[in-house]
């Protein structure tokens, strides 16, 4: 356990100094890039449904996919978190300037009061966050742990899929179980199905 957590801090290290040798403007020429793959990828086209995060520290950024899914009329989804229940609830967002608050976690989540809740059935395409992914699906998020409970609740028919810079695929992210994979990976460079 011991072994496999230093193994994470390592590839967080490594994936963290590859990032910082690109200036803002690089970084975000190289999210364009992946938004421009996450609107013409098929399970993203075909979705009612899409759930999304918002951005905290170096993971992709998504304030514009968010705000070009709403103007394409896509159901946009965003969890609420919960710390002392240490759940998340999933809300149906319409305007992404007047239906967010801010959450338990210093980070914008939708408006309990005016937000239309969702199951997770209604999910099609789950953009999951993340530090650090591997070509095998795994990936190492902050440790809360939120995320690797909602990809086991899941529909087996829902995409579970990461956006991320190609710095942030590591040779191998040591995980306690493969369960808590993601199905694919969209970063500037290219297209990774999980093998």
């Amino acid at each position: 356990m011991e072994e496999a957590r230093d193994s994470r801090k390592n590839v967080l290290k490594e994936t963290a100094d590859r990032l910082t040798r690109f200036s803002h403007e690089e970084l975000k020429d190289k999210s364009d890039l992946v938004e421009e793959k996450l609107f013409t990828f098929a399970n993203f086209i075909e979705a009612h449904h899409a759930l999304f995060y918002l951005q905290r520290n170096s993971e992709m950024p998504t304030e514009n996919i968010i705000r070009k899914s709403l103007e394409m009329k896509k159901g946009v989804v965003l969890p609420a978190f919960s710390e002392s229940k240490h759940s998340i609830q999933l809300f149906c967002i319409t305007d992404f300037d007047n239906d967010l608050i801010m959450g338990d976690f210093n980070v914008l989540e939708p408006d309990p009061e005016t937000c239309k809740k969702i199951s997770l059935e209604e999910i099609d395409i789950a953009v999951i966050p993340g530090l650090a992914f591997d070509e095998k699906g795994g990936r190492i998020g902050f440790g809360e742990g939120f995320y690797n409970r909602l990809i086991l609740r899941l529909p087996e028919t829902t995409r579970k899929v990461a956006i991320a810079y190609e710095e942030q695929i590591a040779d191998q992210i040591e995980m306690e179980s493969r369960k808590y994979n993601i199905d694919i990976i969209i970063t500037d460079k290219r297209i990774i199905y999980k093998i």
